[in-house]
């Protein structure tokens, strides 16, 4: 595939999509949502990949929405820019491989939103993350206010979301928005070997722990129990996910 705003490469079951804007530190355009999502779709729809790498070019992962064009945009074009993000968040969430996030320099505002749709984010040291609309005049559009409380509690998201606080790569892990912090000239090299292991095991294990574990976050105790346990049945009788709504007798 060729893109304008982003690069992506496929081999050994792990996909590889990387924002390319480096000159704008990869702050996303209606041009970089369709094409995004454009690759996550495929992505979907590949089922040679295991596991998918989202990186940044240049100096930062993302710093979110290309303010300079949808400030300027007309009314019908920024009501399109909306509908692509949320079926892109939409797609990137349901995507039955691991996702993994490696995050550097800049993750900020969507970028960061970007990332909290992944499955698992690894940071380089560098990190710095936030989530600054309020300083823009705006409330996070990209699931910010679902994401962040979701993944790093209430009392961190009100901090983010309200006073637009800045954290680095040590406050990122230590309040769970990343799960390692490794050194920056060792990002991809870390990225790409938890791919390579996610790409080595079953991916309908995979699958079904991963619709698992993202329906705990708004399911009751119970009825996430029995998800589990009725996931854990069609994995043992290899049956596929779309089986999982049939009752049971």
């Amino acid at each position: 595939m060729a893109f304008s705003t982003i690069i992506y490469e496929k081999e050994d079951g792990i996909g590889a999509l990387r924002l390319n804007r480096p000159d704008v530190m990869n702050a996303y355009n209606v041009r970089m949502r369709d094409e995004l999502s454009e690759v996550f779709e495929a992505v979907r729809d590949d089922r040679e990949v295991r596991a998918l790498v989202i990186s940044g070019e240049g100096r930062a992962f993302c710093v979110g929405g290309d303010v300079t064009e949808f400030g300027t945009m007309p009314p019908p074009v920024f009501a399109r820019e909306i509908r692509w993000q949320r079926d892109l968040w939409g797609v990137l969430r349901s995507l039955s491989c691991p996702t993994i996030a490696a995050l550097h320099g800049y993750a900020v505002g969507s970028g960061l939103e970007l990332a909290l749709f992944c499955d698992l984010r690894i940071a380089a040291d560098d990190l710095v993350a936030s989530v600054p609309e309020v300083l823009l005049g705006m409330v996070p559009p990209a699931g910010g206010t679902q994401t962040v409380p979701r993944t790093a509690g209430r009392g961190v998201a009100h901090d983010m979301l309200l006073t637009a606080r800045r954290l680095s790569a040590a406050e990122a892990l230590r309040w769970r928005l990343v799960q390692r912090v490794v050194p920056r000239a060792e990002l991809q090299a870390h990225a790409r070997a938890i791919a390579a292991k996610l790409a080595r095991l079953d991916p309908l294990l995979l699958q079904l722990a991963k619709e698992a574990l993202w329906a705990s976050l708004d399911l009751p105790l119970p009825e996430g129990l029995a998800l589990e346990w009725r996931y854990a049945r069609l994995a043992a009788a290899r049956l596929p996910l779309k089986d999982s709504s049939t009752p049971e007798g």
